[in-house]
């Protein structure tokens, strides 16, 4: 008879369980059932003890409290165990493979943790003179060198602090080179339906107005409709590249020349440059502006509230007009930085700051020590294992799940599947409930819109054969489940802490304020 590690024998197997009797708790074994934070504390008592002030002069003078905070009193064992049974509800990349398109949840290498948290990058602060953080400045200059020649740009912005702070930094250099020529009177930007949300979002904020430029049947951009419409009016054209179909834009070096010709700018959406980074300069292809999510390809922390990091490279006619602070090396090896009181004689054409300093130094360093460790040939690696991982589980799914664009040839990161072959009343939604139970997050759903009922999954090169191959076969079982019909579906999650909602009643109200129920009635005896 077999026997696992933790002692299971097969014949210990509970039968019945979902008849089994409910636990006084409410808990099923580790699946611990937490209440609200309201529920646990109460208002009127307080975690700590502190004694009464010797003195009744308060210095908040007006701003002194004059009623009860409202606020559940807890102690500290309390507090850490409501969190930390919170947390175990969550998912994570350490728990499995996170299947998020478009979205780079890769593994986040130790060493990077080990190096952001060195005191001297931990405890820098943006205040210090220069003279006591050449280090720090050391990094983000070295950081920077690297993003240029990886890219082959010709300058970069490191301040912005995530992919679309980076978008809106691209846009403005190019709002602001526009009216250095004279020609603010370009008001459309040209937005391809494969580019990421937030391209159009970015480019209507700066004040631009935004046209669509539609996708061919191969899920790339509509190289021909784009050259009809360019003219005196096109300021720019915001193209993703590998887009959010999966696809490399094999046309974009044609597009980038037409669009200068027209007199306008090539923006490029630069999350998905895990997929390339080593193997393709965007520079080369003509691009003028493109951010890079630091929290996605050099792998520093993703999800979860960030922070991200979006630096910006700028070609030749772009970076004049980046923005400030950037770090200057010396001959002699001293960093600076070029502020805003030197504007007039350094860069006076740079529309000015993104940020109150200078970016976000932890992400720098981990972004720093992912490319060192890797080196050249390994960020090459990085790429073939990430697009030869998106292939594997298309080629291992598109017998289950319709695959739109399978047959336009292997996909970059990502891998795109509809909801075309499953049973009536079966949708993207039910597989991805269903996921829930299997012990993975979802992967992206309906996104992106150019195919109806999407399911976008990235794997990310960081992932082995094994996870592969159990998330695929976790995929493949919900799949066949909905083709079939499976009314169980409907319903999923069974097994997660919460059922299924109600998503258009928790989207349109939402309940963001807890209200202490009122008392029950005792019955008369």
């Amino acid at each position: 008879m077999s026997i696992n590690q933790s002692g299971w024998r097969p014949e210990m197997t509970v039968k019945g369980t979902d008849e089994a009797a409910p636990t006084f708790t409410g808990n099923k074994a580790l699946m611990l059932e937490e209440a609200l934070i309201f529920e646990i504390g109460s208002t009127e008592t307080t975690g700590i003890e502190v004694a009464e002030p010797v003195t009744s002069t308060s210095r908040l003078g007006k701003l002194a409290r004059t009623a009860p905070i409202g606020l559940p009193g807890l102690s500290e064992p309390e507090t850490v165990r409501h969190y930390t049974r919170l947390s175990r509800q969550n998912y994570a990349i350490d728990l499995g493979l996170f299947p998020l398109g478009s979205c780079t949840m890769k593994h986040n290498p130790r060493l990077n943790e080990k190096m952001a948290r060195l005191p001297g990058f931990a405890d820098v602060h943006p205040l210090q003179p220069i003279d006591t953080v050449q280090g720090a400045l050391g990094v983000i200059n070295e950081l920077a060198v690297w993003l240029i020649e990886l890219t082959g740009m010709h300058g970069v912005a490191m301040s912005p602090k995530a992919g679309a702070h980076g978008e809106l930094c691209g846009i403005l250099c190019i709002k602001a080179a526009l009216e250095k020529r004279g020609e603010g009177h370009r008001k459309i930007v040209l937005v391809p339906e494969s580019a990421h949300g937030t391209n159009p979002a970015t480019a209507a904020f700066a004040g631009f107005q935004v046209e669509d430029i539609p996708a061919t049947a191969d899920g790339r951009v509509d190289t021909a409709a784009l050259k009809a419409r360019l003219g005196p009016d096109i300021a720019a054209v915001m193209i993703t590249n590998p887009n959010t179909c999966g696809l490399f834009e094999r046309d974009l070096k044609e597009i980038s020349d037409a669009v200068h010709a027209a007199g306008g700018y090539v923006y490029c959406d630069g999350a998905n440059f895990n997929a390339i980074v080593g193997r393709v300069r965007p520079g080369d292809l003509g691009v003028d502006a493109m951010h890079i999510n630091l929290h996605k390809t050099f792998s520093t922390p993703h999800g979860g509230g960030g922070p991200g990091s979006g630096p910006v490279v700028l070609s030749g006619a772009l970076a004049p007009f980046g923005p400030l602070p950037f770090t200057e090396r010396h001959g002699d090896g001293h960093i600076t930085l070029v502020e805003e009181e030197t504007v007039e004689d350094r860069h006076p054409d740079s529309f000015g700051r993104m940020t109150a300093f200078h970016g976000q130094m932890g992400m720098f360093t981990r972004a720093l020590t992912y490319i060192l460790s890797h080196g050249a040939d390994g960020l090459r690696q990085v790429a073939e294992d990430a697009v030869l991982n998106a292939n594997y589980v298309l080629r291992s799914l598109e017998d289950v799940l319709d695959a739109p664009f399978a047959k336009a040839g292997p996909c970059m990161h990502e891998a795109l599947f509809s909801d075309a072959n499953l049973a009536d009343g079966f949708s993207t939604l039910d597989v991805a409930k269903g996921l829930i139970d299997e012990g993975f997050h979802p992967m992206t759903v309906y996104f992106p819109l150019v195919v109806h009922g999407a399911m976008l999954v990235e794997p990310t090169e960081t992932e082995s054969k094994a996870a592969l191959d159990q998330f695929i076969g976790a995929l493949r079982s919900v799949a066949e489940r909905a083709k079939a019909g499976d009314a169980a579906l409907k319903s999923a999650p069974h097994f997660a802490p919460r059922a299924r909602l109600d998503e258009t009643l928790a989207a349109r109200k939402p309940k963001l304020v807890w209200k202490e129920p009122a008392p029950v009635a005792q019955a008369a005896e």
